[in-house]
């Protein structure tokens, strides 16, 4: 069925709204997909902070002009479905990674984080990495610990200190009479 002119132009300012604002997209292609599959495939999506759009080649192309993902949708070929996010790359990619493994009627194509080109190898390496939310607790760690060592071996001074005194006080060390004689 043919899609009008004005709700193709329609279908490109819609598209080209939600992809203004996106760093990263993933592109891939299915054949078979059952209804059910892509219902699962949108929820999975949504849950990682993405958004998913099945895309005609050229309208994408068109949509995403001006846009950093705008070279992930030029040239696309056959069936394509775009996932994008403005938010952490990791999530979206990890998330749409493990649903591909289980659901082997699709297939990535491409991916684009911030402006650079990914090939599939790199999508899924993507999908291994840790978040941001991760990341900053380990950095956070990294920045901490450092101190926290510093603080175990100040304290451990006055604490093996008291350590001593209490131990010669059980064995009634520190008597008056000690002192006089």
């Amino acid at each position: 069925m043919a899609i009008s002119k004005a709700k193709k132009a329609e279908k490109v300012e819609s598209l080209a709204k939600e992809l203004a604002t996106s760093t990263t997209a993933i592109v891939g292609t299915f054949a078979k997909l059952t209804v059910t599959q892509d219902f699962a495939l949108r929820k999975v999506v949504r849950e990682a902070g993405g958004k998913y759009r099945v895309v005609k080649n050229k309208l994408a192309a068109i949509s995403g002009e001006g846009t950093q993902v705008e070279s992930a949708l030029k040239g696309l070929k056959g069936v394509s479905a775009v996932a994008f996010t403005s938010g952490d790359p990791v999530p979206l990619a990890k998330a749409f990674s493990k649903w591909v493994s289980d659901n082997a009627e699709f297939q990535f194509k491409l991916g684009i984080v911030d402006g650079k080109l990914l090939t599939v190898a790199e999508v899924k390496s993507l999908a291994t990495l840790p978040g941001k939310d991760e990341l900053f607790a380990k950095l956070l760690f990294l920045i901490n610990a450092p101190a926290q060592r510093l603080v175990t071996v100040l304290n451990a001074t006055g604490r093996d200190l008291a350590v001593v005194l209490g131990q010669g006080v059980e064995k009634e060390k520190f008597t008056g009479e000690t002192a006089a004689a």
